[in-house]
């Protein structure tokens, strides 16, 4: 975790759940809003097509700032966590006193800002905090638990909070748990030295990097609305590979590259993160398209939906913090994240399946916890895989690039099913399906693509 210059009392144990809870809160956040939006619409009067802006404004800076894991390398990964933290909790304020679309999606921008750059070191720190194998796959699988079961609690907080208060509260519950996070992490979290900024200054590549991951995401996820053909789809999507490039080109060339390329020659490094971006695709898709199924097609409440999410965050916390690390530590890192891939392949074929007057004993609960123990062995082994290719002092940047690679992912993941479940619900809609058959039929190709239900 770089050069310490000073020690605290604390347990690590005690660090990295404090790191973890950092982390879930920030994940939480990502999907939080999904439940509320049509309160969010309805409050602020926001038009349909801006409404999307309330999630992608958070997503867009995670997918550009990959500097920052590298940044925790450079000045110490503590102080680039505190200040994410205090920036993402500052913001969260903004975001539930907002009373137009425009302060609540430029608050939801300097959010996403904060929490991308506490998550960047997160992993980071988590990784390198034990030598010991099965104590540090125990603390990957802690890692792993807060950021899906951030992402699996997140519907149920947003139900319980926007049904019994008002979505205002889905952003400022942030505001305590991040001033007790800084005071606790202070006390808790050992003081690091970077390498200091002469062996990175690369600001050049920061910028090409930033400007070109935040404009492909931006392009990518404004995609839909605009249209794939549409001129500024075909104009900024060339111009963001082009920064991109250049940003390549840099690394190659400058002194002090901010992300050396020699990190891509670990195959286990860039298989890791190549799988992690599918899966977390995966992901995505089945938080949003299953709480639309419950909604619209079950007709639960907010409430009911988020309580239907609870199964899978149990299922994955017990696996990810107990069952995983002993697997991995008997049988090895590879064997485990395969056998979680099929598991959780498996969960997207059942949720195909899933009918118009399902019933979510049997339609929604098997396969979510199909899913929810495929990624719990599948992500802590999946992120110690990448984590072990790299030397503790560079876990900040392999951090940092496992965090844009999971927010580009999603981005990507969300925005192209969305567009083939938008072109098959209306496919069926125009052949005179019913509304509630082509939602279902649009869902179950969000599931298997392959799959033609009617």
């Amino acid at each position: 975790m770089g050069q310490p210059t000073s020690r605290t009392s604390a347990s690590p144990w005690l660090t990295v759940i404090v790191l973890c809870v950092g982390q879930m809160m920030i994940v939480l956040d990502q999907n939080i809003v999904n439940v509320a939006l049509p309160a969010v619409q309805q409050g602020l009067g926001f038009s349909a097509e801006n409404l999307v802006w309330v999630v992608n404004g958070y997503v867009i800076p995670f997918g550009g700032l990959l500097l920052a894991g590298r940044l925790g390398d450079l000045v110490g990964r503590r102080a680039v966590f505190l200040t994410g933290i205090t920036l993402f909790s500052a913001s969260s304020l903004l975001c539930g006193f907002a009373a137009s679309e425009v302060m609540l999606i430029v608050s939801r921008f300097v959010q996403g800002v904060g929490g991308a750059i506490a998550s960047a070191c997160i992993l980071g720190m988590v990784a390198t905090m034990f030598s010991d194998q099965r104590k540090q796959a125990q603390a990957i699988g802690a890692y792993s638990f807060a950021s899906a079961g951030g992402g699996a609690v997140g519907p149920l907080l947003d139900g319980v909070l926007t049904d019994l208060l008002s979505w205002n509260w889905i952003f400022f519950i942030n505001a305590p748990i991040g001033a007790m996070l800084i005071m606790v992490s202070l006390r808790t979290v050992p003081r690091d030295r970077g390498e200091g900024m002469s062996k990175g200054t690369a600001f050049l590549g920061a910028l090409l990097v930033t400007a070109g991951m935040m404009l492909l995401v931006y392009t990518i996820v404004d995609a839909e609305n605009a249209g794939w053909s549409s001129a500024q789809t075909l104009i900024l999507g060339p111009l963001s590979v082009l920064l991109l490039g250049g940003f390549v080109l840099r690394q190659a060339t400058g002194a002090h590259p901010l992300l050396p390329l020699k990190f891509f020659r670990s195959r286990s490094l860039t298989a890791a993160n190549i799988v992690q971006f599918m899966v977390i695709a995966g992901m995505f898709g089945l938080l949003f398209f299953s709480t639309l199924y419950l909604q619209r097609v079950l007709k639960y409440s907010s409430l009911q939906a988020g309580l239907s999410f609870v199964p899978i965050a149990v299922v994955i916390a017990a696996v990810s913090l107990g069952l995983s690390a002993r697997l991995i530590t008997r049988f090895g890192q590879r064997p485990v994240l395969f056998g979680g891939l099929i598991l959780i392949a498996a969960a997207f074929v059942m949720l195909s399946f899933t009918r118009v007057n399902g019933v979510y004993l049997a339609d929604f609960l098997p396969a979510s916890l199909v899913m929810g123990l495929g990624f719990g062995l599948a992500a802590p082994a999946m992120m110690g895989l990448g984590m072990a290719a790299v030397t503790p002092a560079e876990s900040g940047v392999a951090s940092g690039l496992f965090n844009t690679t999971q927010q580009i992912g999603g981005a990507i993941g969300l925005t192209v099913l969305s567009t083939l479940v938008t072109a098959r619900t209306n496919s069926l809609t125009a052949v005179g399906k019913s509304e509630v058959e082509a939602l279902v039929g649009g869902y179950h190709v969000a599931s298997w693509p392959l799959r033609d239900s009617y």
